[in-house]
């Protein structure tokens, strides 16, 4: 879907933003089910990246054979989609297949990523109630009660055959409750969530229509809140961008064609110090510069096999840093959005703190006051090298 994002463009988002990494997902044109397709997938990056990067594998029911066989410097994790969308047409419907998939992963030491809503709440929904015809009836028909269900099937599985499992894009303050009360009964569950689903809520949506239409849905203050309390506790693991661009045309077509997602990757460090310096205003600014590089740095490459070489600045690890202007105000327009689909959710705020120099391996590329990129080399990791 190359006419609203390519690598070229999003790896400039992602270096804006003082993001040096990438993890991307599965859910292209072609899909990526294969080993040969991450191959083929590599070569189509190589030269076009700033940033270095990896990939999710993605599983659909006739793929079940390729993770069988995978080779961990192709992927550590494989992304399932429990319920669908737009751009995910690969949906596990079948619950002898996701029991499989899992029982895979925990064979081959997999970690299973997953889109946690129950496809099946949603299909009776719409089948009740109609699909959503303005964005006031959008959470309406994508409740907490899919997430919740599908999450809870996860946890059984994960009980039944010890898979490593990380929920994405967590929305509600009872998917924090039970998938912190699993970690804390020992089970290998983690989680994260957005800073999308950290900025906005559910009246967002209902004002601005698609730009704040996502999937999972934004909720409530209160669960909100209940996110923000997960990040500054330790209980969510991560931070997602959900890089997810459309185009401005796709955004503005009726509410049931239009499709969920919003760009992410350059918005992501700025939003989350923006709200932690919000949220926590007498709190030291080097403990919540400590609680980013924490849920966006150490812990990613920890939970995807690159903690040998990236997540910290210790010597033999990669020189990725990023210089960041902590009291740098600004506001995100046009101009300054690098992704190629043009536009942020986050046109109009107020921004305080602005990446100014991102270096990966040692090499500068984004310089913020020279207007200026570096070369595009980055780099397929591989998770075995230190």
């Amino acid at each position: 879907m190359t006419h609203k994002e390519d690598w070229a463009h999003g790896s400039r988002a992602a270096a804006a933003g003082g993001v040096t990494t990438v993890i991307d997902m599965p859910n292209t044109r072609p899909p990526l089910h294969s080993t040969q397709a991450a191959h083929a997938k590599a070569d189509l990056i190589k030269g076009t990246s700033l940033v270095d990067y990896r990939f999710h594998m993605g599983v659909a029911p006739h793929t079940l054979g390729e993770l069988a066989d995978l080779d961990p410097r192709i992927a550590t994790s494989v992304k399932v989609f429990m319920a669908g969308h737009h751009t995910a047409p690969d949906v596990i419907h079948d619950p002898a297949t996701l029991d499989r998939i899992f029982a895979v992963a925990a064979d081959r030491d997999l970690r299973v990523v997953l889109h946690a809503e129950d496809n099946t709440v949603f299909r009776l929904l719409d089948d009740y109630l109609g699909t959503p015809r303005t964005y006031r009836d959008y959470e309406t028909h994508r409740p907490r009660s899919g997430a919740l269900i599908a999450v809870a099937r996860v946890l059984d599985l994960v009980r039944a055959h010890g898979t490593r499992a990380h929920i994405l894009h967590v929305s509600s303050a009872e998917e924090c409750d039970l998938l912190a009360a699993a970690h804390h009964a020992g089970l290998p569950v983690t989680f994260e969530t957005t800073p999308h689903h950290l900025s906005f809520t559910h009246h967002d949506t209902r004002r601005t229509g698609a730009r704040t239409r996502i999937s999972p849905a934004i909720r409530t203050q209160a669960d909100q809140d209940r996110l923000w309390h997960a990040l500054t506790t330790g209980e969510l693991a991560t931070i997602g961008s959900d890089h997810a661009p459309h185009t401005i045309e796709e955004k503005t077509r009726p509410p049931a064609d239009a499709p969920p997602g919003l760009p992410g990757v350059q918005e992501l460090l700025p939003v989350l110090l923006t709200g932690l310096r919000r949220r926590l205003p007498d709190h030291p600014l080097d403990d919540l510069l400590t609680l980013v590089a924490t849920a966006c740095a150490a812990r990613p490459a920890e939970l995807f096999g690159l903690a040998a070489r990236k997540g910290r600045i210790a010597p033999g690890h990669d020189a990725d840093l990023v210089v960041l202007d902590t009291d740098a105000t600004w506001c995100p327009t046009p101009d300054t959005i690098r992704s190629k689909c043009g536009w942020s959710a986050y046109e109009g705020w107020t921004l305080t703190g602005r990446p100014e120099i991102t270096v990966r391996r040692g090499e500068i590329i984004f310089d913020h006051a020279a207007g200026r990129f570096g070369s595009a080399t980055g780099e397929w990791l591989d998770p075995t090298t230190p």
